[in-house]
């Protein structure tokens, strides 16, 4: 049973009415400070910290709950200890509401050292844990998003449920260990500090992961993600598409015009840009319609009522956009299954570090965001200023592309995408393949460099005539003759773009 209650919150969302409730069950109020006041002046009748532990606050506020009658009444076990609580003259606290110092948000907005250290609550955490900790006997709350179940069950059942109580204390320890995480990495300083420590909060249970025998969740970290669009329509999503999702998300916002991705495999097999967004998504489908069948779609402009008729003939898994019409949703209806997404921050870029998992470990990198470090024609065979835009484009499409990457584009729309071999000459051979006789007056892009000229033999033997590649290779002179033999203008940008 709940009969006393410690509050002691910083996001007072909430908190009145949820503190009003307990009074009207007549539970002891105990706060401190800046809550006891608030309470106050809404009419509700709160004891001080200090009438409890009998010292007042001190050090600004620094110190003002650790003290053995507030540890020792969040942490007596009911079954053994109350009799050496009450010979202390310590009364039990069964219920802790708790927030904390918002660091985070302190440091995010660029505060100094002093600002900073001064945000790391030490009180709050360890009123947290010590509540976790005796969970079995003591309901800790952290998130006043939280206070209605705690109300819905002690209205209705007189008390908190233990599973309640335990889900509540999983979530406090968690938040405590975030909390400690942030600050680590903080005070370390650097991009990739001495102990990375992550954190992400469990968004989603999936049915499972790449395969039905592996247990898979997705949690979300910081800043934007795939996660934060809404699904407006559709059966619940897999692992796999959440990383179709995200590829098909990442690429169409990284182009101006109007840009249709279609992802299949966490690979992109037709991107297109155009004029309006319903002919760059019939170029992007055109370009490889057997491996477009069961895909992933991602536009970065509004789905309206003229593509979702050009979509609705095909079958399509997912699609990604920043908004669709009211009419577009009604044609698509009818296909149950059809997932639909809308990002309404779909422009905004990644923050923070890339993540990727080992066996016993994990890799951490910056983002490849960047596209062309510079653009140098290196080749006596001058470029076409009218195929400058076309090696951009294939460009920025070849970093989504496993490596080895091959992208042959032209019109703003990939014509055959080759990649995930192991030598690049087989890459390039896929990649013109797909597009047969359309490589012909066609550019090439490829992630790395070419390790031999055979790559460019075969491009000048389809026709291509620009390739775009970073260079640095030892025989990139080689490379530069071949593609000179061919009447092929070749531009190093100084930056690969592998993709593992």
């Amino acid at each position: 049973m709940i009969k006393r209650a410690l509050i002691s919150v910083y996001d007072k969302r909430g908190v009145v009415d949820f503190v009003r409730f307990l009074a009207s069950k007549g539970i002891e109020l105990i706060s401190t400070s800046g809550t006891a006041r608030l309470l106050r002046d809404n009419g509700l009748e709160v004891i001080d910290i200090s009438a409890i532990t009998g010292f007042k606050e001190i050090l600004d506020g620094r110190v003002k709950t650790l003290h053995p009658a507030i540890m020792g009444g969040i942490l007596a076990r009911r079954k053994d200890q109350l009799e050496e609580l009450s010979s202390l003259g310590i009364a039990p606290i069964d219920l802790v509401v708790v927030n904390l110092y918002p660091f985070e948000d302190v440091i995010n907005r660029g505060a100094g050292l002093e600002e900073a250290l001064e945000n790391i609550d030490i009180g709050g955490v360890t009123l947290i844990r010590a509540s976790a900790k005796n969970f079995a006997d003591v309901v800790i709350i952290t998130d006043p998003d939280d206070y209605t179940i705690v109300m819905q069950e002690l209205e209705e059942k007189g008390d908190v449920a233990y599973e309640t109580r335990r889900s509540l204390a999983i979530k406090a320890f968690a938040i405590t260990s975030r909390y400690d995480a942030v600050i680590s990495n903080y005070l370390d300083g650097s991009k990739l500090p001495g102990y990375f420590l992550v954190s992400g909060k469990k968004f989603l249970d999936l049915r499972y992961g790449e395969n039905p025998h592996q247990s898979a969740s997705a949690y979300i970290t910081k800043g934007n993600s795939v996660l934060m669009a809404r699904q407006i329509q559709g059966k619940e999503l897999s692992y796999n598409n959440i990383l179709d999702l995200d590829v098909a998300w990442s690429l169409a916002r990284s182009f101006d015009k109007p840009c249709a991705v279609i992802i299949k495999h966490n690979v992109p097999c037709g991107v297109a840009v155009d004029g309006d967004i319903l002919s760059a998504f019939i170029n992007a489908w055109q370009a490889d319609p057997v491996s477009a069948f069961g895909s992933i779609i991602g536009i970065n402009r509004e789905l309206n009522e003229a593509l979702a008729k050009a979509m609705d003939p095909y079958f399509i898994e997912c699609i990604i956009c920043p908004s669709i019409s009211d009419r577009a949703l009604e044609i698509l209806k009818h296909k149950k299954n059809l997932r639909i997404l809308v990002h309404p921050e779909f422009f905004e870029p990644p923050v923070g570090l890339e993540i990727k998992g080992i066996q016993g470990g994990f890799l951490v990198q910056d983002w490849d965001t960047e596209d062309i470090e510079e653009f140098k024609v290196v080749t006596e065979t001058p470029l076409d200023d009218s195929l400058k835009d076309d090696l951009i484009f294939a460009y920025k499409v070849v970093k989504y592309v496993k490596s080895n990457a091959i992208v042959v584009a032209k019109g703003g729309r990939t014509l055959g995408i080759g990649g995930g071999q192991p030598n690049r000459v087989d890459s390039v051979r896929l990649a013109i393949s797909r597009a047969g006789k359309d490589a012909c007056g066609a550019v090439l892009a490829s992630d790395g460099f070419f390790p031999f000229s055979d790559s460019v033999e075969e491009a000048g033997k389809a026709g291509i005539k620009a390739i775009i590649q970073p260079g640095g290779s030892i025989r990139d002179r080689e490379s530069i003759e071949m593609a000179d033999r061919f009447g092929i203008a070749m531009v190093f940008t100084g930056m690969r773009h592998f993709r593992h």
